[in-house]
């Protein structure tokens, strides 16, 4: 079929369902109590008791039928089955007629639309409303999350051609522990062992990956090791992380500008604030910019521990993406940069998605800044199929961690435990 005779389609679809609806909701006002299945009955009473309904097939009336229900019944609309679905990973909306969703790896058209701009803007407006964020003219991109903690941005349509845009990064409520991510072949038992013990010795951890690699629930999974007796504090954007096993938590979200251009609430300055509340580690769920500096100082200044995430496509090529984010901050010696990061990351962590599966790829400890380099140890790798004697599991080096005070500041038990595993020497 042409783009053309579908979008006649479309809009004879919406034009029949914008007529029906007035009566719909006299009829549901009518109600003295009105559950689904009522309203399901009532709006397809009002539908086939409209001769137009004669102009469209089954498979056209039962889609009417259905939006109407949707858009008078759900308050996220059409949308509202794609965020029930729990094989629904993303919701890509890409205007009002262009609807995407990912399940189980795959993208697939979603056979329902919007039927105005005016519709989807209209959505987008609660769920921004919900966080006390707005989108307008004047603010045009909104970064929000959803009850449950589900991401979404959305892009007005005075800046998207084919506006507005929205996306929905959906978040289960229950988070996957380090066993899960060990199952579906994230980690092997021995790297999860590995992190774990880090994490419970207080090494400052940084997980960097491309974009829904898994680095949020990676963060999630790490934070299980946290002692229970210590007091977390986590700094977001949007709140993504769960960290429902640590008990003294302080959670903490960035806030955009109001209308009147005043309000908003950076990062940079919430990191500055947590600070001053006793914090024994510090978790940044993402940084993107001038906020790298302030995580930094932090992880320099006694909050052995802290964790943090970022987008880069290697090890390597996220220290050079710090390096940058740093200079947004402050105009800085390079060298100087580099040896504030490497004094403040122990470990480094890399996860990619391959083949639709998320692998961690490497565990890397950074030793130290010498002569403009890092000195990187890697601790474990990902063996690839091209690779002589693969495997296809992240498996360990050969080489000890060389900064193994943390460790045994702990507790002699730690620095055991990892010698039993080749990662201490003995």
């Amino acid at each position: 079929m042409r783009k053309n005779e579908k979008d006649m389609i479309n809009k004879k679809e919406a034009d029949f369902g914008e007529n029906i609806l007035p009566a719909v909701r006299r009829r549901f006002a009518a109600e003295e109590t009105l559950d689904d299945m009522r309203a399901m009955e009532i709006i397809a009473e009002e539908v086939f008791a409209c001769e137009e309904v004669n102009d469209f097939d089954d498979k056209a009336a039962d889609r009417i039928i259905q939006k109407l229900f949707l858009k008078t019944r759900r308050r996220l609309g059409i949308l509202q089955p794609l965020l029930e679905d729990a094989h629904v990973t993303e919701i890509m909306v890409n205007g009002p007629e262009n609807i995407f969703a990912e399940r189980q790896g795959k993208i697939k058209r979603w056979p329902l639309s919007f039927d105005s701009r005016e519709e989807l803007t209209e959505i987008i407006r609660n769920i921004a409303g919900d966080v006390h964020r707005e989108i307008s003219e004047m603010n045009p991109i909104v970064d929000a999350r959803l009850a449950d903690g589900s991401r979404v941005n959305s892009v007005y349509s005075n800046v998207a051609i084919n506006g507005p845009i929205l996306t929905i990064r959906k978040f289960s409520d229950k988070y996957m522990t380090m066993e899960d991510l060990i199952k579906n072949g994230t980690l092997t038992a021995k790297a999860a062992l590995l992190l774990k013990t880090l994490v419970e010795c207080g090494y400052n951890i940084f997980v960097s990956g491309g974009t829904s690699s898994g680095k949020t629930t990676l963060l999630n999974a790490l934070a299980e090791a946290v002692p229970a007796e210590e007091r977390v504090i986590v700094i977001e954007d949007s709140m993504e992380l769960k960290l429902s096993a640590i008990e003294n938590i302080v959670h903490m979200e960035c806030r955009n500008a109001g209308a009147s251009g005043k309000g908003s609430v950076t990062m940079s300055q919430l990191i500055k604030s947590s600070l001053r509340m006793r914090p024994d580690r510090i978790i940044v769920g993402e940084v993107r910019g001038a906020e790298v500096a302030d995580m930094l100082q932090a992880m320099n200044t006694g909050h052995s521990g802290s964790m943090s995430t970022g987008h880069g496509n290697s090890v390597e090529g996220m220290l050079r993406r710090l390096e940058a984010m740093y200079l947004m901050a402050v105009s800085m010696n390079i060298d100087a940069i580099r040896a504030q990061i490497a004094e403040g990351i122990d470990i480094m962590v890399h996860i990619e998605k391959i083949d639709g599966k998320r692998r961690i790829t490497e565990i890397t400890e950074i030793t130290g800044y010498e002569r403009g380099q890092f000195i990187l140890n890697r601790l474990m790798l990902l063996m690839t199929s091209d690779t002589e004697g693969a495997s296809d599991d992240i498996l360990p080096t050969g080489s000890c961690i060389k900064n193994s005070r943390k460790l045994w500041l702990k507790g002699g038990k730690y620095a055991d435990l990892l010698r039993q595993h080749g990662f201490v020497p003995g």
